[in-house]
């Protein structure tokens, strides 16, 4: 199974060609680049033209591409104007948010990638049709202008209730939109259960997103090295296994795990153990 490893790990700092010289030479032949200013910021010509740079001379290789979720550099703290999401049902609005959002698809034209991530609503966010039209109406703008591109958007299981896996699959059933699935496990967890989000998304998934958590709290934590996870590791690597969907681990850094490129090698080696 291929191995890929977001940046979500360091998005606390801006990512620098250091450390993913440290990725390629643990063995880990492809990235996520997880988009939030400062750590990859669309808007820094500087910083995306020294990237494109690194990975024209590098193997190590650029799978994907996570969608920006804020357009500030503190993680939305600013205030809910900096939120960026495709479910605004105020045009003027939602025109400026997918701005941002071209803009971050725009890097590919300097570092290749084949996949962009992107969510649909907010953590938490109820089901509501008006938001649901919005969306449609973005991804359908978004769809062309990232196929321009070579790119092709897939929809994330995130928790809330416009963006089950259930709900992904009849969203994408009921628009006949050309996107794929990302399948985050962490997340599947907290809702309607990995097993059971699986079925409804397998026919599109084209990438993963694996972290544990305690089937309550969003965490991000390692696999196997949590002291809270509950995914069952057993029964999901099977399933990913069967379609032959890569590995691709989106984890939260934490204290207890000071070596964390040597974390993320022992958790693909243990991966790969389960038969």
């Amino acid at each position: 199974m291929n191995h890929i490893l977001s940046t979500h790990l360091i998005a606390d700092h801006r990512l620098t060609t250091v450390w993913l010289e440290r990725v390629w030479e643990a063995g880990i032949p492809a990235i996520e680049l997880f988009c939030i200013k400062p750590h990859v910021d669309y808007n820094d010509r500087a910083q995306i033209s020294d990237l494109g740079h690194f990975f024209n001379d590098s193997e190590l290789k650029v799978a994907s591409m996570h969608g920006p979720l804020f357009t500030d550099d503190v993680w939305g703290r600013s205030g809910p104007n900096s939120l960026i999401v495709i479910t605004e049902t105020d045009k003027s609005r939602r025109v400026k948010m997918l701005d941002e959002i071209k803009r971050a698809l725009e890097i590919a034209e300097t570092i290749p990638f084949r996949y962009f991530i992107q969510h649909i609503g907010l953590p938490g966010d109820e089901y509501d049709e008006r938001k649901l039209e919005a969306a449609f109406t973005s991804l359908e703008e978004l769809t062309l202008f990232a196929r321009q591109r070579g790119v092709e958007i897939l929809l994330e299981n995130i928790p809330n209730r416009m963006s089950t896996g259930e709900r992904l699959a009849a969203f994408v059933a009921a628009t006949h939109l050309n996107v794929g699935f990302c399948f985050d496990v962490g997340h599947a967890h907290l809702g309607e259960g990995v097993e059971t989000a699986f079925r409804f998304m397998k026919d599109r998934i084209r990438s993963t997103h694996l972290h544990d958590n305690d089937g309550v709290t969003d965490l991000h934590q390692f696999p196997f090295l949590a002291p809270r996870g509950t995914v069952d590791w057993g029964k999901t690597i099977p399933l990913l296994r069967a379609k032959e969907l890569p590995l691709l681990l989106e984890l939260k850094a934490s204290a207890s795990i000071p070596q964390p490129i040597e974390a993320v090698k022992q958790v693909f080696q243990r991966m790969e153990e389960i038969e």
